[in-house]
């Protein structure tokens, strides 16, 4: 059976790589998709999606979309979201697929506004501050569920 992994990116980490680079780093979001693909693909029974959109309307129908799909695990690094967003905590709990929570900083040493997640107590795990390399994590774990 395959494993199907679904990584979902909100609100303007499209400009990774552009966007703050002294707190997010010189990735692109197409590099750490490209390596998540990479990963993955050293495991013959998994497959990997990738999604990012900016408006949460859409992140939620891709979630609902991902259970119709067979997805067993989601990745979500919801952005501005994770500190906003019922809807998207409701719609990755309605699918009851497993995820994990990953920020690129650590939001606990940010402004007080984003030390709150609308995700994190549903989550299997929260990565957050280890920089890109919390995508790769979360995938490793995620093939391994």
């Amino acid at each position: 059976m395959v494993k199907k992994v679904l990584l979902i990116n909100g609100p303007n980490l499209n400009l990774l790589g552009t966007r703050e680079p002294e707190k997010y780093g010189t990735t692109t979001l197409k590099d750490i998709e490209m390596e998540a693909h990479q990963q993955v693909a050293k495991h013959q029974d998994a497959e990997l999606f990738t999604y990012q959109n900016n408006t949460e309307g859409f992140i939620i129908d891709r979630i609902q979309e991902a259970k119709q799909q067979g997805v067993g695990f989601i990745i979500i690094n919801a952005g501005a979201y994770t500190h906003t967003s019922v809807g998207i905590r409701d719609a990755l709990l309605g699918t009851a697929i497993p995820f994990i929570e990953v920020h690129i900083t650590n939001v606990h040493q940010r402004e007080p506004f984003r030390h709150h997640s609308y995700l994190s107590d549903k989550a299997i795990a929260v990565i957050a501050g280890l920089g890109v390399y919390g995508y790769t994590a979360a995938i490793e774990y995620a093939l391994n569920y």
